[in-house]
């Protein structure tokens, strides 16, 4: 399944290159994928050795090294991390790209360790094992350091991350909240951006995990909780009805319910 899902990437990087959604072409600013309670989250950046899991074309992975960041970024598609150089280069920064499945991240980079784990807004789905996961970023995290990660809700997930085919807009539970299901084969001509269908390998697989479920796995790898949130906003707008903020995101406007649609968890390794 996991191998499904790098061809499924592969596939998926030059729509996504090309797309207006990532704008990598210099039509949309890397900082724009950033809440703004992210960078007071993440706090100082300058000279922090910090690592994005999952980071396909890159794009949060340039915010990240403009803050200072002495960036490395890892994604299970050799396609994306091609790209990603090319896009990093494009954008005047330095970053270096590793591919390897993240589950291979401790021997991919050589046992290094960082003081910052980024990850997330549609990475955690495609993880299988979430406490094998986490002793993979327990073991990459210096002693002190933290994971931060920000993750569409699982309540999101449930409405369904991308409209429906018959185009409905109103907020309907379509799909499981909880996990424990297995993995969700999804044969999808079309990725969730704009631009043309996928030629091959359209098969990928999802598996559904709560905010519970990754808690749990982090706590059991020995981290502990600094910051657990929950938002109303999104980056571009799911429903057609959302309204822009004054940040750049989408929320649903005062008439519809409040619900959360994004979550962020910072997770610390113990200080030596």
């Amino acid at each position: 399944m996991m191998l499904a899902n790098q061809a499924n990437w592969d596939h998926r990087t030059p729509v996504h290159l090309a797309s207006s959604f990532y704008g990598v072409d210099g039509s949309r600013d890397p900082d724009t994928w950033f809440a703004d309670y992210e960078w007071p989250d993440l706090g100082e950046l300058r000279d922090v050795d910090l690592l994005h899991l999952q980071c396909h074309l890159g794009v949060e992975t340039i915010a990240l090294a403009r803050r200072g960041a002495r960036v490395v970024g890892v994604d299970i598609s050799g396609e994306s991390v091609t790209q990603a150089r090319s896009v990093a280069t494009r954008f005047g920064v330095d970053i270096e790209y590793v591919q390897a499945n993240v589950y291979d991240a401790v021997e991919a980079l050589d046992g290094r360790t960082f003081d910052r784990i980024y990850t997330g807004k549609g990475a955690v789905c495609y993880l299988p094992d979430l406490p094998a996961w986490a002793d993979v970023v327990a073991r990459l995290l210096r002693p002190g350091g933290f994971l931060y990660l920000i993750e569409f809700h699982p309540l999101l997930y449930s409405l369904g991350v991308v409209p429906p085919k018959d185009g409905s807009e109103e907020l309907l539970l379509r799909n499981d909240y909880l996990g424990g299901r297995g993995a969700e084969e999804r044969d999808s001509t079309y990725t969730y951006t704009d631009g043309p269908p996928l030629a091959d390998a359209r098969v990928s697989y999802e598996w559904k995990h709560e905010v519970g479920e990754v808690v749990t796995a982090l706590v059991g790898a020995g981290l502990g909780i600094d910051v657990l949130r929950e938002s109303p906003a999104l980056p571009w707008p799911r429903w057609s009805g959302m309204v822009r903020g004054d940040d750049g995101w989408f929320r649903l406007p005062d008439s519809m319910p409040r619900i959360p649609l994004l979550y962020a968890v910072a997770a610390r390794k113990p200080a030596a």
